[in-house]
């Protein structure tokens, strides 16, 4: 989440910047009120306490020299229930201030285009060779029947639509392509990890997927549990609550799991086979470093997530999503994006991302900055992600673009 100090300073810029993103910036007006109120209610209550408590000092004065001080203690009881009364109401304060910080995105860096839709995407590079077929291309749905390894059909007679089964080379392919990008990200300087993809409460609102998108998640009621929507999730909550050593950054994971997502905004959109699945697979790559590092960092896992595109030898582009497209933890982003013969289009592999310290300040991941003098302090770390890839749309580009009559 944001830092309500940059709302309290400069909340004109805020909302300067949040109307860059498409989103509504009069809630910065309610959070400043909100603040402001807050901090006068904080300072009441201090000034409260402290009159208690050198009351309090005279009443002991006062019982050492055999004083009467029914007054004073009747004057404080009264006192002390009005403190109660403004905890109360301090606490409540709190609650709404936080459940709206919740809904407020990352600020996109300066550097970010500016743009009002998806259309306004800045093309970076265009790279692998783009085949030219003399037939027309099965698409992958009929590449998978003919060749006996998908099967969509029994997959939603298992788990209704948008779920995959693969089968025979389709399965093995799947779990080679998994170990491949594995491997490669490993050689990257990436630490392998194995997460578990059912997550707390906790640990989804601290990689900031809830409440905001919470409906659009798999949710256990019974257990208060969610499945994970990525890997990121999951990873990030390794160092929730931890303070790292300033000579252990960066600290690069990558992690292969299942992720699920409910698209309950999807309608409408396309459904077909990998297109838009409800469970896909994902090599996820996470890194937590020092803030002034973190932009080059997010140059190096770009390449490392294209990196994985070239050795496939596939036909992809990379884009820079513009002020109304990114993330709603990002500060910036790139998508990588293969393309489709069949569809004859770009369809979306990997998506980029340097979340500041958006996600590290709810997960309080921080670092041991060190000073001069032999002096540190602690500091909240950046956190970056990205995919490195998910296999589903990978998969319709790779078999498209070894297609044979």
């Amino acid at each position: 989440m944001l830092d309500i100090k940059i709302i309290r300073e400069d909340p004109e810029n805020v909302k300067k910047k949040l109307s860059l993103r498409n989103e509504d910036p009069q809630i910065i007006e309610k959070l400043y009120e909100l603040d402001k109120s807050r901090l006068q209610l904080i300072h009441t209550t201090e000034t409260m306490k402290e009159n208690r408590n050198k009351v309090s000092d005279e009443i002991a004065v006062m019982k050492k020299n055999k004083e009467n001080t029914d007054g004073k203690i009747s004057e404080m009881k009264i006192e002390s229930e009005k403190i109660k009364s403004l905890d109360e109401e301090l606490k409540s304060l709190d609650k709404e201030i936080d459940d709206l910080m919740r809904y407020i995105p990352n600020l996109p860096d300066e550097s970010v285009p500016h743009g009002k839709s998806e259309k306004d995407n800045v093309q970076i590079r265009i790279l692998g060779d783009k085949k030219i077929f003399e037939f027309k291309i099965k698409d992958h749905l009929q590449l998978g029947k003919d060749l006996d390894i998908l099967d969509f059909e029994r997959g939603a007679k298992i788990s209704g639509s948008g779920f995959a089964l693969y089968k025979g080379k389709g399965a093995r392919l799947e779990r080679a392509l998994i170990n491949f990008m594995l491997d490669e990200q490993g050689k990257n300087g990436y630490k392998e990890v194995m997460t578990p993809v059912i997550v707390t409460r906790e640990s989804m609102e601290a990689a900031e997927k809830v409440p905001k998108f919470e409906e659009d998640m798999y949710y256990m009621e019974k257990d208060d549990m969610f499945a994970i929507p990525t890997a990121e999730v999951s990873i990030l909550n390794i160092h929730r609550d931890e303070i790292l050593a300033n000579e252990e950054l960066p600290v690069r994971y990558c992690g292969f799991t299942n992720c699920f997502r409910r698209e309950a905004g999807s309608y409408g959109k396309d459904t077909k086979g990998f297109l838009r699945v409800h469970q896909f697979n994902k090599v996820e790559l996470i890194t937590f470093c020092k803030p002034e590092e973190s932009y080059d960092e997010m140059e190096k896992m770009l390449s490392h997530a294209c990196g994985i595109i070239d050795k496939l030898g596939l036909h992809y582009r990379v884009i820079e999503l513009c002020t109304a497209d990114i993330g709603f933890a990002a500060s910036k982003c790139y998508d990588i994006e293969v393309w489709s013969y069949a569809e004859n289009k770009w369809l979306e592999a990997s998506s980029v991302s340097n979340c500041t310290d958006y996600q590290s300040r709810r997960a309080m991941v921080r670092y041991k900055k060190q000073l001069e003098n032999n002096k540190s302090k602690t500091e909240l770390v950046h956190i970056l992600n990205g995919s490195g890839l998910a296999t589903s749309r990978l998969m319709v580009a790779l078999l498209e673009a070894l297609s044979d009559k």
